[in-house]
């Protein structure tokens, strides 16, 4: 089973990010994407940006993730 999370890259240098996920700053290589930049989302897997996905997307995702965990 694969797991992904989605992310905010907040900076870019080379083929690395920068990616905030509820406040955590996590490194992200960019090698499997392209055409992304600062405020886009990303889905974060494995240490690897995997899909750029739609802002609405990642904010839906990542509150159903905060109600599972009980984090409203």
């Amino acid at each position: 089973m694969c797991l992904s999370i989605p992310a905010e890259i907040i900076e870019i240098k080379n083929k690395t990010a920068k990616v905030s996920v509820g406040g955590a700053v996590y490194n992200s290589s960019l090698d499997l994407i392209d055409n992304v930049k600062i405020g886009d989302y990303v889905l974060l897997h494995a240490g690897f940006a995997i899909e750029k996905i739609d802002k609405k997307e990642a904010e839906i995702t990542l509150n159903m993730i905060k109600d599972a965990l009980g984090n409203n």
